[in-house]
């Protein structure tokens, strides 16, 4: 499973201007057509809330796919509501060590490639997401570019999570940590034209329970992903 997502892509973030509503005439409109069913995300993924000397570096990359429903809620169908399902995979790297003492308890350290050098250290989780989108678009049943704002909350549940070091103390593989929040949440934006959109996503709640400290400081953290989203059908 872990390595069923394996995505390396250069990133930016577009931003776009939106234009105005296209006032459609009943004869044109067709009544059964939907928009922007299927999508590809990647992201850039960025920890808030980081504790005192945590870092990040390297690449940081999130990859998501998935299927939504769009209900159009007018007579246009240019407004709609979507619900759908999806899968993602996040990857973060930075300077937290995450290793297991001789009892199998979870110990978090703060690396310092100075003192202990590596070459990788980072955790992935592995997400079902159900977002849920109110749609904005200037569509209409013939023309394919048009303009969207795409606003939403996703809620996702964690299936599955690994961390992964690689230095000079050895090399450290651990899964399915059980200092994962297992539901994550949170508010997303898509805004652009055509078929390639700028995508932000803002997460409400914490990667780690709050059990979770390193030097008696909470990992607090949580997720903040920039990219770019593809709509298919």
């Amino acid at each position: 499973m872990k390595h069923l997502f394996s995505f390396l892509f250069f990133l930016g973030l577009t931003t776009f201007l939106f234009g105005q509503n296209i006032a459609l005439d009943s004869t044109t409109v067709d009544d059964k057509y939907r928009e922007d069913q299927f999508y590809i995300s990647v992201t850039y993924n960025l920890l808030g809330s980081k504790p005192d000397g945590v870092s990040q570096n390297g690449f940081s990359s999130g990859f998501h796919l998935g299927f939504i429903r769009d209900m159009p809620i007018n007579k246009n169908r240019n407004v709609a509501v979507g619900l759908g399902f999806g899968l993602s995979t996040n990857s973060y790297n930075q300077t937290l060590l995450i290793s297991k003492n001789t009892d199998q308890t979870l110990v978090y350290s703060i690396l310092d490639k100075n003192v202990t050098p590596f070459s990788k250290n980072k955790f992935t989780t592995y997400l079902l997401e159900f977002p849920i989108e109110l749609r904005w678009r200037t569509s209409n049943p013939i023309d394919y570019n048009f303009w969207r704002i795409y606003t939403g909350f996703k809620l996702g549940y964690l299936f599955y999570n690994s961390s992964k070091h690689k230095g000079s103390n050895g090399d450290i593989i651990i899964s399915n940590l059980n200092d994962f929040n297992k539901f994550h949440y949170g508010l997303s934006i898509s805004i652009g034209y055509s078929n390639v959109n700028g995508y932000v996503y803002y997460a409400l709640n914490d990667i780690f329970k709050k059990e979770a400290k390193v030097n008696d400081q909470r990992l607090a953290m949580n997720a903040f992903k920039i990219g770019l989203i593809y709509y298919i059908l």
